[in-house]
């Protein structure tokens, strides 16, 4: 984040300084440039905001019930009070009506008295009647989706919770008939409540000043200059060479409101570049536009918007001058650069589901080509079992023990440096596509992208499970490669295919399965609903135990299963291969280094569970890993030794000449495939690790594992009674993890032991600050620049 930082901060003086820089940067970002833009014409007036969505229990016909935990709930001097007699209180209040359905949740604040506890939170339903008692239930093992730390004590608190803190993307009006609040976390604490509000995202856009912040529409966010009617936010700057103008514009209005893009050069008249009235809100409307007649002059321009009534909003996403002469094949002699860095991370993929890593499905004959045409890794280790945990390690290039992300609500640390922070500063054009939120803003993934298309804003068919995304996110990706295949780019790709439910569309639900699976595992899952959730299993899957106690043949269901889910990867895998072919027809297959990669496998009772997360065996650590770079990276090759995820940031960053940020803790996998001479790889154990959430410390294990000298050994620290605490096993013979060979080989165990204890030390001891550490470093412009576009909470 401090490298890009100083980057934003100290571009003005590049561009805007009227001739005094010797050299013109390759992009000129407006976002980075705002600080000393020249805003004129600004009326002061703001759109009127809606009515407020709130509970004020001093005034009559706001309903509220008192559900499970909740003792003596009753409304005294204008305030809901009560006690809680369990550690799950929950109060239910129905929204009121008016609130317009197409409207977002921004943020509840929350204004109340408690006297003890730790955490308050809140939930909702769009039932329209609650199971408060299951609902109950459920809050012991899967928290709220929004929380906040409490301030216990005797004085009124205002608790604000963004709704962006949630694992998930949005909370859509529509989705919000009632809200849940849970007031404390523990029992018998006596609380006050004056007020419950719902800020939703008209009510906030209304008060918003002008200026950079992070903006989506249609759940597609960018970053964003917001300005007002009638204002003009004027830019001096010394264009590149080849330019480029690259944005996109859209409103929350309903009237008309349209955007215009002025040039006026030295000695001359203004010149229109853009005029455009976008009449139909919370819809990005993409430009792009040659200003090769602008070239290394230096000019002013102007992002004018105009509507009906002052004050009306207008987003300008991530508008950027930008060189096209950059990123073009090098000079004889010199250092080649990509052109594009393109990294598909296909969700929930097990190692062992790939032809390419010998499986005897053709699954997927796209990464297969992959393969043979660059860089395999046959031992690729996942430093995480889930998304939450897996990506942000991945991207950032820091073990979960350092970057703290282990609990659906953690957020990466704006301490740390994403890879697409890294190429951003380096002048790539970044853009992004996610099925799954854990990889964008609810896990502060979003830092370093002009451009990301989030989970909430895919359309899935009537009918089709929302898992499989990779169809309209290479759609999306397409059309964009189309506008910026001559300019620098980095990609990052995240179709979730693989992941549950695993029934594939047509044709690929028949590919292995056959017409009558879908009723048969439907009639299936219905015997042994009742079972798993009895037990609450993660991501409502069956363990093996559940399927034999509800007369079901464990290894039939499996093999259904399968056949669905290598259906998925197929049909995942046909969508890469269309972006290759892309590649090819625009030109780019050898400037474009590829990478493959998965975040985690998935159980099919290997172990006994079903789904991820819950441990740190092979069929969820196992992961594919394949770099293809024509132009570099010699085909056919394939890497034996052990390497993991968080080796990929710093390995990219230098094939493409970019220094890696300090913090990063991965090392580049260069030399195991360009070898240079003097340089050689030093091997160093693989780290895995899984840590419970806190809705599961009453049966959940915490693990830790280390790959070294050919053996795995497993450390389990917390545990439940009867759980081994160590457990061994030969990498090579056994990559599942199925024959444990601790009682075996104590001295292994001691030796392995031993380096892991010393890994969870210097891990312990490189924990990337907090945001609130961090913030102490910062001015306040600098504080407040990356409030401005969520990197900080």
């Amino acid at each position: 984040m401090r490298a890009s930082l100083t980057f934003w901060m100290s571009i003005p003086t590049l561009v805007i300084a009227c001739g005094e820089s010797a050299k013109t940067p390759a992009v000129i970002r407006l976002v980075d440039a705002f600080p000393s833009a020249n805003v004129v014409g600004a009326s002061g007036a703001s759109t009127a905001p809606p009515e407020p969505t709130e509970w004020r229990f001093d005034e009559p016909g706001h309903s509220w019930k008192a559900g499970p935990g909740i003792a003596q709930a009753a409304v005294r001097e204008g305030r809901l009070t009560g006690r809680s007699s369990t550690d799950v209180p929950i109060l239910q209040l129905e929204r009121p009506a008016g609130v317009d359905p197409t409207d977002v949740l921004q943020e509840v604040v929350i204004r109340a008295r408690v006297s003890s506890g730790s955490n308050l939170a809140v939930s909702f339903s769009e039932d329209e009647e609650v199971d408060l008692d299951r609902l109950a239930s459920r809050v012991k093992r899967f928290p709220m989706p929004l929380s906040t730390p409490l301030l216990p004590g005797e004085q009124m608190q205002t608790y604000t919770i963004g709704a962006g803190s949630a694992a998930r993307t949005s909370f859509p009006a529509s989705g919000i008939r009632h809200v849940l609040l849970q007031p404390t976390d523990v029992a018998s604490a006596d609380f006050e409540i004056e007020s419950v509000r719902l800020v939703f995202r008209r009510e906030h856009l209304a008060k918003i000043p002008s200026g950079v912040s992070w903006q989506g529409l249609s759940e597609i966010y960018r970053e964003t200059i917001v300005t007002r009617s009638p204002e003009d936010a004027r830019f001096t700057v010394t264009l590149p060479p080849d330019p480029v103008l690259d944005l996109a514009i859209g409103t929350v209005e309903d009237g008309p409101v349209t955007f215009s893009v002025v040039a006026k050069a030295e000695r001359e008249e203004e010149r229109l570049l853009v005029r455009r009235t976008i009449t139909t809100p919370n819809r990005w409307h993409e430009v792009t536009m040659d200003l090769s007649e602008l070239a290394s002059r230096e000019t002013t321009l102007s992002l004018r918007l105009e509507a009906l009534e002052p004050g009306a909003i207008g987003f300008w996403g991530a508008p950027a001058i930008r060189g096209r002469s950059v990123g073009k094949s090098a000079s004889p002699g010199s250092q080649p650069r990509p052109r594009g860095v393109l990294v598909v991370l296909l969700d929930t993929l097990r190692q062992d589901h790939l032809e390419a890593y010998g499986y005897e499905r053709e699954t997927a004959p796209s990464v297969a080509a992959l393969a043979r045409e660059g860089v395999r890794f046959r031992n690729a280790i996942a430093q995480g079992a889930w998304t939450k945990v897996s990506v942000p390690s991945i991207l950032s290039s820091t073990y979960p023990s350092s970057n703290g992300v282990y609990e659906l609500f953690h957020k990466l640390p704006a301490s740390a440096e994403t890879l697409a922070e890294s190429f951003r500063e380096a002048g790539f054009a970044t853009w992004g596509a996610s099925g799954n939120g854990f990889s964008g803003r609810a896990n502060n993934l979003h830092q370093g992208l002009e451009v990301l298309h989030e989970r909430g804003s895919i359309e899935v068919a009537e009918g089709q499970s929302r898992s499989k995304t990779a169809r309209p996110l290479v759609d999306r990706l397409l059309d964009w490669l189309e506008t910026h295949h001559d300019l620098p780019f980095f990609v990052f790709l995240h179709p979730i295919d693989p992941h549950s439910p695993y029934e594939p569309y047509r044709p690929y639900d028949a590919l292995w399965g056959e017409p009558g699976d879908s009723q048969w595992l439907k009639e299936s899952m219905d015997k042994v609903k009742p079972l798993v959730e009895k037990q609450e299993r993660n991501g409502r899957l069956p363990h093996r135990e559940d399927l034999v106690e509800a007369g079901l043949d464990p290894d039939v269901f499996n093999a259904r299963e399968l056949a669905w889910y290598d259906g998925s990867i197929r049909a995942a895998d046909v969508e890469i291969g269309r972006v290759l072919e892309r590649l090819r027809e625009l030109g780019l297959e050898q400037d474009t280094l590829v990478v493959f990669l998965s975040d985690h496998g998935e159980e099919f009772r290997d172990h006994g569970g079903g789904f991820h997360e819950d441990n740190v065996y092979g069929e969820l650590t196992n992961v594919p890993l394949i770099l293809r770079w024509p132009r570099v990276i010699p085909s056919g090759v394939v890497v034996e030794e052990t390497v993991e995820l968080l080796d990929v940031a710093p390995t990219l960053l230098e094939l493409a000449g970019i220094p890696p940020p300090e913090r990063m803790q991965g090392t580049s996998l260069v030399p195991l495939f360009l070898p240079e001479e003097g340089r050689r790889w030093a091997s160093r154990p693989a780290i895995s690790e899984w840590k419970r959430r806190i809705d599961q410390l009453e049966s959940g294990v915490d693990a830790f594992a280390i790959v070294l000298d050919g053996y795995k050994l497993v450390h389990n620290v917390q545990r439940p009674p009867g759980f081994p605490e160590f457990e061994l096993y030969d990498r090579e013979k056994d990559p599942l993890d199925q024959h444990d060979r601790a009682a075996e080989h104590p001295e292994i165990v001691e030796r392995l032991s031993t380096q892991l204890e010393r890994w969870r030390e210097w891990a312990a001891a490189n924990k990337l600050p907090s945001d609130d550490q961090e913030a102490g470093t910062l001015d306040a412009e600098e504080l407040e620049r990356l409030r401005s576009l969520g990197y900080v909470q």
